[in-house]
């Protein structure tokens, strides 16, 4: 049904149209803590968007970490508006695989984020981790405001430069600003929590990043 996936992002012209609104509902609660997954958030909570590859192991490293309040799996950083998941893994949409934090900064802060994100995948990998080969698999730091943006960027150079020192790789993570957060669909919300034995690269047995932890201090 889909053209031959292409590790070439797309451009305005190549990209799927999509629609104008959601095929699927994303549900409403978490299927874990049983909290919202749609905003607005409690006063005080602030949000984030990462991408490391297969979503459904990378948001359960991060609904696992202490002072995240909710998590949700979606579509970011494309061009196809309100894409599905078929049509995400074409690559012809140009977003990757992302998941949305939203954190209670008292408790976890914004830098405690970006060392889970660098040391739980392989930062170097280009348009893939591991065996998940496509666009969506990318990793990519998204941004929602300046100080993210700053320590996002800051982070990138101290990561670059351990992983210089031990032989690897330039990481290929990008920093931009992630456009709308598409809701993935509802099945693959907390994915390895409705199914205890599926399997995902990230957060299991899988990629980590080649370097030890603690390069941000």
């Amino acid at each position: 049904m889909f053209f031959k996936k292409s590790l070439e992002l797309p451009t305005d012209q190549t990209a799927l149209p999509g629609r104008a609104a959601p095929m699927l509902e994303a549900g409403e609660r978490h299927f874990v803590n049983g909290r919202p997954l749609h905003g607005p958030w409690p006063e005080g909570l602030q949000s984030a968007v990462f991408a490391m590859g297969c979503f459904w192991g990378v948001e359960r490293i991060f609904w696992k970490i202490e002072g995240v309040w909710t998590t949700a799996v979606g579509y970011v950083a494309g061009i196809t508006p309100n894409p599905t998941y078929e049509e995400v893994c074409s690559g012809r949409t140009g977003h990757t695989e992302a998941v949305l934090v939203v954190f209670d900064p008292a408790v976890v802060t914004y830098e405690g984020l970006l060392r889970a994100f660098w040391e739980n995948h392989d930062p170097t990998q280009g348009m893939r981790q591991g065996g998940d080969i496509g666009t969506q698999y990318r990793s990519g730091v998204y941004p929602l405001n300046a100080s993210q943006a700053a320590a996002a960027e800051g982070s990138r150079l101290a990561y670059a430069e351990a992983l210089k020192g031990r032989g690897y790789g330039a990481i290929t993570t990008e920093i931009v600003e992630p456009g709308p957060f598409f809701y993935a669909e509802d099945y693959h919300q907390q994915y390895l929590a409705k199914n205890p034995g599926g399997y995902c690269g990230i957060g299991g047995t899988g990629v980590t990043c080649p370097i030890g932890i603690g390069v941000l201090s």
